[in-house]
């Protein structure tokens, strides 16, 4: 009897500690992932003012895409190539849910599937600012506020949760 007393006791003591820790790696696992978001968001930063390339994926140039596909990299989360299919990533979320580090995604040029990609540096209260890199300026931030981006606007999408 008093084994059986024991084993169970035992058995609560281990419940209880498995429950305890699981509520410190979920804490946990959000501080890592707002320490993740910041570290991409500060690397995509440093690439402001490189110019645009078709295609590019360095400090040569970048696309829009790959400019996303790099600084996820760097993290190593492995993005499709293409703003189309990394729009088919993750979850799709309400613009008035988006957070730093999501993706934004647009058709622009009257496109009719999404072909532009920007990674949410900034959220107020009526704009959304991300990092992108566009075929005239290269590597810049820009805002939901200017009218091309506010016309072209197709989703946004919640990678890291």
């Amino acid at each position: 009897m008093k084994k059986i007393i024991v084993l169970l006791l035992l058995a609560i003591t281990f419940v209880s500690c498995k429950s305890s820790s699981a509520a410190v790696s979920k804490k946990e696992t959000k501080r890592e992932n707002k320490y993740i978001v910041n570290h991409l968001i500060e690397t995509a930063s440093e690439n402001i003012g490189v110019k645009y390339k078709a295609g590019g994926t360095t400090k040569n140039g970048f696309d829009c895409s790959g400019l996303v596909y790099t600084t996820f990299e760097s993290e190593n989360i492995k993005l499709p190539r293409s703003s189309f299919e990394q729009s088919k990533i993750g979850i799709v979320i309400p613009a008035k849910d988006a957070q730093k580090g999501d993706l934004i995604f647009f058709k622009t040029n009257k496109s009719k599937q999404i072909n532009h990609v920007g990674l949410i540096t900034e959220i107020n209260s009526n704009e959304i600012k991300f990092i992108h890199s566009s075929t005239s300026k290269g590597v810049i931030i820009s805002s939901t506020k200017e009218p091309y981006y506010q016309n072209s606007f197709a989703q946004i999408n919640r990678i890291i949760e």
